[in-house]
């Protein structure tokens, strides 16, 4: 720091002939032979993270040598440091390694992004000491990885304190690079340090991507986490009101809660010394701006045992966490009623929240689902009892509408019961189903069905609702493509498939003006006449796009260069617009952009690059292909360098 001083643990005098400094810190002589010495010093496993100068006092002079700056990192390898990790291969997965994938897309169509994280790249360890001394943390809050990782949860958001990367969801990219185009940290954090200014432009799985490297840069065990169907509930009652109309098309205007298709944050592993104990291990922390905690724009550190537990007045941010994981979705449909609008409440959804939570699996490019270490199983009486111990810290809204304009509504809703919820089971046994009959290509129309199913006896006359719309990843609907309105007659238990296509000139225009990517998103609606029962179900489903393959050797030698080419043919049958492929191999190759034009359908196009390998060991060469139309395929392949 600027001024270090021994109270502060800032400044350590070590004598190996004295008695052991109380700071912690240990030194002793190695050997001696004549004028030389050589001594071992041994930090503290307590001492504050940044960076040491050096100086060797001897008599009355005193030795600054050159390079004399030691750069101090929490260290899970010390079973004395609060960032201890007991397992070897662990500590390969959650510090050293420095690619990894960050799991998007859709709940139940989840791909994994490749992303370099690149925390022993050049700068990235200088940019992170800087981020510490931007930080208000006080020298001695530095030994703490709570303080620590929380207030870097905030520098990586530029929301209020010019932090690393400013957010942008609006669609519009121009000024700066799409969120979509970055394949990794390192390219950010490097022109963050160089310019010091916030670098344009981050979505949720670029600031974790950032954390993740600023958390492993700093010797902090940390993964990237991906929550799909993430609830973000603005005001902390366990509810997410969705509103649609006769239709089934959900109206982007009305709610202030909002359902993400993912949500991406960090887990990061240290003790809670600062808890009653026993929540200890991974705590959630979360650098996407969305609510502000303490006057800024940070999250966590969150242990995921309050988060199970339901021991939701723990520091820091617990109810947020908890809400997002946990929220019932309410869904209302909106209905003209004598010209003025009325609300009906169709059903409450309670394990729609919060599903399939999943990071990359240690030493292996797989997806580990971490659900488990979130909430317990949907419907066990753990669940029952967290939920309600929850519930009795979060104020529990009454039952009445949460919109923009919610003092002119007339409501019709039956049951004002406190916020736990329950599914409606109905006396006729409606099921509804959603799938693809055919694979969802962009330029293709959409080949979809809703199912309908019964299993009581009796003869059921149901009013079907089916709508498609697109929508980007936080749930924002972009456009409606079309919609059906049937009535099936059912007899006791039996089912009708009812299709519902969409031509691919209804969405290929939306396709290309949205910078976004966008989803698939249906809502189907059924009421059964004889029995008022309503019944609501959404699903989102991704397009699927035609690979790139990478071609190069499985190993090559350290400082010898070799090629590797990227092909990538337009199997669509529509030209992309305006295509990047963008390449990154950490250890072998600088980011590198390649712009391709316009690719019509048919057309191959091949990039070469030339590679030479600084670093030995399995490296990761990571390839991107955006266009006005496809916003990302994404592509890795590994390489072994030897000496």
């Amino acid at each position: 720091g600027e001024k270090p001083m021994k109270p502060r643990g800032t400044l350590m005098s070590l004598n190996p002939r004295r008695e052991p400094d109380l700071s912690g810190w240990q030194i002793s002589i190695v050997k001696s032979s004549g004028k030389e010495c050589l001594l071992s010093v041994t930090s503290s496993p307590s001492a504050s993270v940044g960076i040491y100068n050096l100086n060797v006092k001897t008599g009355s002079n005193i030795y600054k040598p050159e390079n004399g700056d030691v750069y101090l990192l929490f260290n899970p390898w010390c079973e004395d440091d609060v960032v201890f990790l007991d397992n070897e291969e662990q500590r390969k997965e959650y510090v050293l390694n420095d690619t990894g994938y960050i799991y998007v897309g859709s709940a139940y169509s989840i791909y994994g992004r490749p992303w370099n994280f690149g925390q022993f790249e050049e700068f990235v360890l200088d940019a992170c000491m800087y981020l510490l001394d931007k930080s208000s943390l006080r020298m001695s809050s530095r030994r703490d990885p709570v303080l620590v990782s929380r207030a870097m949860s905030a520098l990586v958001n530029a929301n209020d304190d010019s932090g690393v990367l400013l957010g942008n969801w609006s669609g519009n990219y121009d000024k700066g690079t799409s969120p979509l185009d970055w394949i990794g940290s390192v390219s950010i954090l490097q022109q963050y340090y160089k310019t010091k200014k916030p670098v344009n432009y981050g979505q949720c799985w670029v600031f974790a991507g950032v954390l993740n490297t600023v958390m492993r840069c700093l010797g902090i065990p940390s993964r990237c986490v991906s929550n799909f169907n993430s609830a973000h509930d603005t005001d902390e009652n366990l509810r997410v009101d969705i509103y649609l109309n006769e239709f089934g098309e959900k109206l982007n205007r009305m709610s202030l809660d909002s359902v993400w298709n993912f949500h991406v944050w960090n887990d990061v592993w240290m003790k809670r010394s600062d808890l009653p104990s026993g929540f200890d291990g991974w705590q959630a922390i979360d650098s996407t701006p969305q609510e502000q905690s303490q006057g800024a724009f940070q999250c966590g550190p969150c242990p995921l045992k309050a988060v199970r537990d339901g021991d939701v007045y723990l520091p820091y941010d617990s109810k947020f966490v908890y809400a997002e994981v946990n929220a019932d979705k309410v869904y209302w449909v909106i209905k003209k009623v004598h010209g003025k609008d009325k609300y009906i409440k169709i059903s409450t959804e309670t394990r729609g929240v919060g599903v399939n939570i999943s990071t990359k699996a240690v030493g292996q490019d797989k997806r580990e689902d971490v659900t488990a270490q979130y909430k317990f199983p949907e419907g066990s009486e753990e669940e029952r009892k967290a939920m309600q111990k929850a519930s009795s810290f979060i104020r529990p809204s009454g039952m009445g509408i949460r919109a923009r304009f919610a003092s002119t509504i007339s409501v019709d809703d039956t049951d004002s019961k406190p916020a736990v919820l329950h599914e409606t089971v109905s006396k006729t046994g409606l099921q509804l189903e959603i799938n693809n009959t055919d694979t969802l290509y962009p330029g293709n129309p959409l080949e979809l069905a809703i199912t309908v199913k019964t299993s009581a006896p009796g003869s059921w006359t149901i009013h079907l609702a089916g709508s498609c719309q697109l929508q980007s990843y936080t749930g924002k609907i972009e456009a409606s493509l079309g919609y059906i309105k049937e009535t099936i007659k059912l007899e006791g238990e039996s089912e009708a498939k009812v299709p519902l296509k969409i031509a691919a000139d209804s969405y290929m225009k939306t396709l290309a003006s949205v910078e976004d990517e966008v989803l698939i998103h249906i809502t189907a609606i059924a009421e059964v006449q004889e029995t008022n029962d309503k019944l609501t179900k959404e699903t989102t489903m991704r397009f699927e796009y035609p690979p790139i393959t990478v071609q190069m050797p499985e190993t090559a030698k350290l400082n010898e260069e070799f090629a590797c080419a990227f092909v990538f043919k337009n199997k669509l049958n529509v030209p992309l617009d305006n295509c990047k492929l963008l390449v990154e191999g950490l250890g072998i190759f600088k980011m590198a952009t390649f712009d391709q034009g316009d690719v019509k359908p048919g057309r191959i196009i091949k990039s070469e690059v030339i590679c030479t390998p600084t670093r030995v060991g399995e490296k990761k060469i990571v390839a991107k292909l955006t266009s006005a139309q496809v916003k990302a395929i994404s592509v890795e392949k590994a390489i072994t360098i030897t000496e």
